[in-house]
């Protein structure tokens, strides 16, 4: 086990039930286009909730935790007034 210095936690509302991994990471601007979020993801260096995951097409949801690196994303659903 090993740990990692964090940058903090960023919080991501989104509106729906889920958004794709691929896609919070250009939201987030983690990664500029979706071809960068496509090489991440495969790299094997993208985890939600604590597992890497290599499906650029998971849906995050609410109370879901992305990160990459130093970078933790904290998914919660926008509430739609």
């Amino acid at each position: 086990m090993h740990k990692v210095k964090l940058k903090g936690v960023s919080r991501i509302s989104i509106v729906g039930d889920f958004i794709r991994l691929d896609a919070l990471l250009k939201f987030s601007a983690i990664a500029s286009t979706g071809g960068e979020a496509k090489l991440l993801i495969q790299s094997g260096d993208v985890y939600v909730g604590g597992e890497p995951c290599l499906e650029r097409g998971r849906k995050i949801r609410q109370g879901d935790v992305v990160r990459y690196g130093r970078q933790v994303l904290l998914v919660s659903q926008k509430n739609s007034l």
